[in-house]
């Protein structure tokens, strides 16, 4: 072959290989996530009826009579999301009839009722440190399924981040709040047995709701003085509603 032919066809392959590298930088620049200093940051989900109703999975539902229990999502002010909540004993695990295994079982049940993907045992007016999650929301995926007794948030990520949260016992409502990226949690299963993990991202935010009912905190508290402010007149219908003995 002529050293013209050669030359041409190195200097197409040249030319190629400057738009490939081109190419595979502008599709890195298009994927990736920018870097940032704040300890706070916005996020949007690729779906919004996730953290728009949290914790439901679409718009939450009012199912009434929910077959297999008797239990029901109480609504704010209700005295029971403010009180106290006690641990439970090792012999509420391992007793006879093992009592704790039966509620959880009737909580997931009234928590997939209202499209929830997630319930705290003071929610259905049991007073104990008890939560109970499917990050899917779905019972089908029945493995998803999370029962922590007595947990404890061990240690917090610094950073953070903020989405729309709601609450299942404040319907037709919800609001920004800021939540650690990750935690580290130690609890027990309905066996007594000690298990350690840690949660990132969503199930990280969902665990940290949960939790904030054992303390008898509700998702209002963290709201901004203009998150609370828009939501007020709702808060104000309910606690009508409800009448005298609320525990706002």
């Amino acid at each position: 072959p002529s050293s013209n032919s050669y030359t041409n066809r190195m200097a197409s392959a040249i030319a190629l290989c400057a738009v490939a590298a081109s190419s595979r930088r502008a599709l890195v620049s298009a994927f990736s996530v920018p870097s940032t200093t704040a300890s706070a940051t916005r996020t949007t989900r690729p779906s919004l009826s996730y953290s728009s109703r949290l914790f439901s999975t679409t718009e939450e539902v009012d199912p009434g009579v929910v077959e297999g229990t008797d239990l029901r999502v109480l609504k704010y002010p209700h005295p029971s999301l403010r009180a106290t909540n006690e641990e439970i004993s090792d012999e509420e695990l391992t007793g006879p009839g093992c009592e704790i295994s039966k509620i959880a079982k009737e909580m997931f049940l009234v928590m997939y009722a209202t499209n929830g993907v997630g319930l705290a045992a003071p929610q259905v007016g049991i007073n104990k440190r008890l939560m109970v999650y499917n990050e899917h929301g779905d019972a089908k995926k029945w493995m998803s399924e999370v029962i922590m007794v007595n947990p404890k948030i061990v240690e917090y990520s610094e950073a953070s981040d903020v989405e729309q949260e709601g609450c299942l016992s404040f319907p037709e409502m919800g609001g920004d709040v800021q939540r650690s990226k990750w935690i580290k949690v130690e609890a027990q299963n309905l066996k007594g047995k000690k298990i350690k993990k840690k949660f990132r991202g969503w199930e990280a935010r969902i665990f940290q709701h949960e939790y904030d009912h054992l303390d008898g905190k509700v998702y209002i508290d963290r709201l901004t003085e203009d998150g609370r402010k828009e939501i007020q007149p709702k808060l104000d219908e309910l606690i009508n509603k409800f009448g005298e003995g609320g525990a706002l």
